[in-house]
């Protein structure tokens, strides 16, 4: 695109800001994440904004066109008309609208395929810093040990700022088999503990399911990690393969699902909430809703239980709010993230495009859940273990020390059974006791310290508790109320 058409671009950008409140073209919108694809608008909205060029426009154009002929050093005129783009996006401080440059913008589109190689966790742009939404099911971030709103301050001891959202992710990404080490601040941690993480192919598989045999019944387990094309369609046929095999209850697992397509959830709650009330709606800037209702006259004849926690975002949260006020049907976990808007990418004519945020979607009662999160009916915690922190060992933690390094060790100690006797963090005798006593049961040396072997032990043998299904406390949970509902 020649600069001319560049700048028309710009000015269209700019209208589009001020007056884009009445575009809308279905639930083909997205929440970002390094995985998915967004609609694209192929035609700029159009707005009743008008521009007085000897006045509100002219100060920026004098700007573009002092800088560009008399600045010290020559600036090209495409980087000046990029920057001026990002910047009124950045002005925004929405950490979910960005603008991609046509490089960028051209990269990811090679990347969004049916898998890519990374380390499978969707990240957003807050206050500044790329943070961790939620990581993927079994993704190497997962299994390295990341959380949500963990921040991501460097990349292989290069700092991320300056960098917008996209330019940092594909520092992030990289080849199966590749490590990558992330300096990461996390809430409650004073240092930036640094976390390898082995990249791999992450496949976009969304909805997994089980059938759980519990006291003679008969329980169905439908997971779904995140909202893609197929998630829908795929949710149809797993639940039907459940119901053929007479299934009495259902759980539906939103846990760690960052979002996705709007439109596959929305294909999901058409087939199990009810026409009683929306299960969603789209609110734009004046305030005007569409209302989202499904065709179903009847419940499903068995109780349902949603699964949510602080990593469950935006569509998870759709699909939650619809499953309590929709459907008046429990919820059980912890807290969810707190996504309550739509973004859609537009294309800006060159290749690059933004994805501006253009709506709020509410709950089937009204209720706008941004930044506040859904709450359980049910609140329940995991064991202590869920949430401890990577170990990070620059030099063994051993008797008579005392950090957040320790604390970690000692609630990892005390999870997999060799009581430690405290867990505030001060490495006691007990301490000392507790890990001679695992390391003898690993074959391990018995040095009494925790060093970068024996923590590397501890922290498998965590993940495998994590995964068995006997403790996980909320599952459980979820289960027994079915049970109660029969």
């Amino acid at each position: 695109m020649n600069v001319n058409k560049k700048m028309l671009v710009l000015v269209a950008v700019i209208a589009m800001l001020i007056g884009a409140g009445g575009m809308y073209g279905g639930l083909s919108y997205f929440n970002a994440n390094e995985v998915y694809p967004g609609s694209t608008v192929k035609e700029l909205p159009k707005t009743s904004a008008k521009f007085d060029e000897n006045q509100e426009f002219s100060k920026l154009q004098k700007t573009y066109e002092i800088i560009s002929s008399r600045y010290v050093e020559q600036v090209s005129e495409e980087k000046l008309l990029e920057g001026a783009i990002d910047g009124m996006v950045k002005t925004l401080k929405d950490p979910y609208s960005s603008y991609m440059d046509e490089e960028t913008a051209n990269q990811f589109s090679q990347s969004l395929d049916s898998s890519f190689e990374g380390i499978g966790a969707e990240v957003s742009m807050v206050d500044g810093r790329v943070t961790i939404v939620a990581p993927f099911k079994d993704s190497p971030a997962e299994k390295a040990g990341l959380k949500p709103n963990d921040q991501i301050l460097t990349v292989d001891g290069k700092s991320l700022d300056g960098l917008d959202l996209y330019k940092a992710v594909l520092k992030i990404r990289g080849k199966k088999g590749s490590t990558v080490t992330l300096g990461v601040k996390r809430s409650g941690v004073s240092d930036v503990m640094d976390v390898n993480v082995k990249r791999d192919e992450i496949p976009i598989e969304t909805v997994y399911s089980d059938v759980k045999k519990v006291k003679g019944k008969k329980i169905g387990v439908l997971e779904i990690t995140s909202f893609s094309e197929d998630t829908g369609a795929d949710f149809k046929e797993k639940l039907t393969d459940l119901e053929s095999k007479n299934i009495e209850g259902l759980v539906i697992d939103v846990r760690g699902n960052p979002g996705g397509y709007l439109e596959a959830v929305d294909s999901i709650l058409k087939q199990i909430i009810t026409d009683d009330k929306p299960f969603v709606q789209i609110e734009d800037r004046k305030g005007n809703k569409q209302r989202y209702v499904s065709q179903l006259k009847e419940k499903k004849d068995y109780p349902i239980i949603g699964l949510i926690d602080g990593g469950s975002a935006s569509a998870s949260e759709i699909l939650a709010a619809a499953l309590r006020e929709g459907g008046d049907y429990d919820l059980v976990g912890e807290k969810s993230f707190g996504k309550g808007t739509v973004q859609q990418s537009i294309d800006l004519g060159d290749g690059s495009n933004i994805k501006l945020t253009l709506f709020k979607w509410l709950t089937p009662d009204g209720n706008w859940i941004h930044k506040k999160g859904i709450k359980p009916t049910h609140a329940v915690k995991q064991p202590g273990y869920f949430y401890t922190n990577p170990l990070n060992i620059e030099k063994p933690l051993a008797y008579d020390s005392n950090s957040e390094q320790v604390k970690n060790a000692q609630i990892m100690l005390d999870g997999l059974g060799f009581s430690p006797g405290r867990t505030d963090g001060y490495f006691d005798e007990k301490t000392q006791t507790a890990v001679i006593a695992f390391q003898k049961a690993n074959k391990l040396e018995p040095t009494g310290k925790v060093d970068a072997k024996t923590a590397g032990k501890m922290e498998g043998k965590i993940i495998e508790q994590i995964r068995s299904e006997k403790n996980d406390v909320q599952l459980q949970t979820a289960i027994q109320l079915i049970l109660e509902q029969q």
